[in-house]
């Protein structure tokens, strides 16, 4: 019996991209953002900022115990969460303002993936050496050189990854306390979880995944390849001017039958996903530009124009091959979509800013019992109970003024007090930083007919700082 053929298999091994080092004016900038971001992440936890004796003096802190999130001289109550629902808008219309100016820029320059790959490959190029270096040892059989060298690569990605996923962890608690504890054994177990979960994830997506996450794993450059159009500003190969690819010495002999690209794959070899861009856009270029610096520097050595491969749209390529002159990127960039984008994203910071600038650090709401909604007291009176909740939100104790607005002949106290100290106002002082809860009884004569009211809350000496929670009162 012949066996049926078997069906072709769908899994291709990955290859290892050995990207050859380049220098150049977006190399440069790479350098630049790389290190901002590495510096931002790792020294922005050990910031201090003085808000008084009573807050945190971490200059950025996400303090989940206490429900706070602070940002220098910014502090978010958990009421306030439409703050950060604000910045993540922004984030999200941020990536779409970038992609529809510059291509893949965030991918490029600033995405985590990106910025902890290259500096992984900055380390492949230190232990192993360039391009080359590291193809021959990649090839070279397992001996004792190459088990050393993969040793302490290994070693130096793993230290990397301990301190990225260290620095996380002092984000949510105080750095110094944390770090002591941390080392001394005493730290909770979230911490150590968090710091084994974020090492590992950080040694196998930086050290070995690499642009596989990129090519097959990030769902974004699915996304922003949707959002490309003929007017996007992407890393281009000018094939009208490159093909047919000959080297110098065909050029020579056949004049006017050659481009200008002499097909040495710099271009190839500078990649960090191990792309060919002159097979045109595809999802693994992350528009990082390093072909471009490569390029360029074939063709000053050549003598030909720079250019070759180059930010451009694909409108513009096309007029530019029909012998029109080039667009200046930053007349490519205005164009109305970016314009819609960058005006969202203003009106949102700027809304933010808004209600940033006018909040008051002073908080009330109010809860009425249900059960029983009403009590019928001596004389003739009716008795509503409450539980307010007074905020506080200044790094100081302040004194509160509580009263009643409506409800004619209604007057109030609290458990803690006597029902003949009862009055429209009362007064509470509040610790910093922090909420109060109060239980307040409210009477009222019964023929009042009034059900609605309000509980005013005023911080005494402070104009402006101020909240009313509306309520009812409920009778027979």
């Amino acid at each position: 019996m012949v066996k049926p053929p078997r069906a072709p298999s769908l899994y291709a091994k990955g290859e290892p991209v050995f990207n050859k080092r380049i220098d150049g004016r977006f190399r440069r900038l790479k350098w630049a953002i790389m290190a901002l971001c590495l510096a931002v992440y790792w020294v922005t936890p050990w910031l201090r900022w003085d808000r008084g004796p009573y807050a945190p003096t971490q200059a950025v802190l996400i303090d989940l115990a206490h429900r706070r999130f602070y940002m220098f001289g910014i502090e978010i109550w958990p009421h306030e969460f439409y703050f950060v629902a604000g910045l993540l808008i922004m984030a999200g219309i941020g990536l779409f303002l970038v992609t529809s100016a510059v291509g893949r820029a965030w991918c490029g320059y600033a995405c985590p993936q990106t910025v902890w790959t290259d500096l992984f490959q900055h380390v492949d190029r230190l232990i192993d050496g360039d391009r080359n270096a590291r193809m021959r040892l990649y090839k070279a059989p397992w001996g004792p050189a190459k088990i050393a060298r993969r040793l302490v690569k290994w070693a130096i990605y793993l230290a990397i990854s301990f301190a990225t996923g260290g620095a996380w962890i002092f984000y949510f608690a105080d750095a110094p306390t944390l770090q002591h504890q941390f080392w001394t054994g005493s730290a909770d177990l979230a911490a150590y979880g968090t710091v084994a979960i974020l090492t590992a994830t950080t040694f196998v997506l930086g050290g070995f995944m690499r642009e596989q996450v990129c090519i097959y794993m990030c769902p974004w450059p699915r996304i922003q390849t949707a959002m490309l159009d003929e007017k996007s500003l992407i890393v281009t190969y000018k094939d009208w001017r490159g093909e047919a690819r000959g080297s110098l010495k065909k050029a020579k002999a056949n004049p006017g039958q050659f481009g200008d690209c002499i097909d040495c794959n710099q271009c190839v070899a500078v990649c960090p996903t191990g792309i060919d861009i002159r097979e045109g856009p595809q999802v693994g270029c992350i528009t990082c530009a390093l072909c471009i610096d490569a390029c360029d520097r074939v063709m000053d050595e050549i003598g030909r124009p720079r250019g070759l491969i180059d930010y451009a749209t694909l409108e513009d390529s096309e007029a530019e091959k029909a012998g029109g002159a080039p667009t200046r990127h930053l007349k490519l960039i205005w164009r109305p979509r970016t314009l819609l984008y960058l005006a969202a994203w203003s009106a949102i910071g700027c809304g933010l800013l808004f209600l940033l600038g006018t909040r008051v650090h002073t908080g009330l709401t109010v809860s009425k019992d249900r059960n029983p909604p009403y009590i019928l007291m001596k004389g003739g009176t009716v008795r509503n109970a409450y539980t307010l909740r007074l905020r506080n939100m200044q790094g100081r104790p302040r004194d509160m003024e509580i009263a009643l607005r409506g409800l004619p002949g209604a007057v109030m106290w609290t458990e803690d007090t006597a029902r003949d100290e009862a009055a429209r106002r009362i007064v509470r002082t509040v610790a910093p930083d922090a909420t109060q809860t109060l239980r307040v009884y409210v009477t009222a004569p019964a023929e009042n007919a009034v059900h609605d009211f309000a509980f005013h809350l005023q911080a005494v000496g402070e104009a402006g700082e101020a909240d009313t929670a509306n309520t009812a009162f409920d009778t027979p």
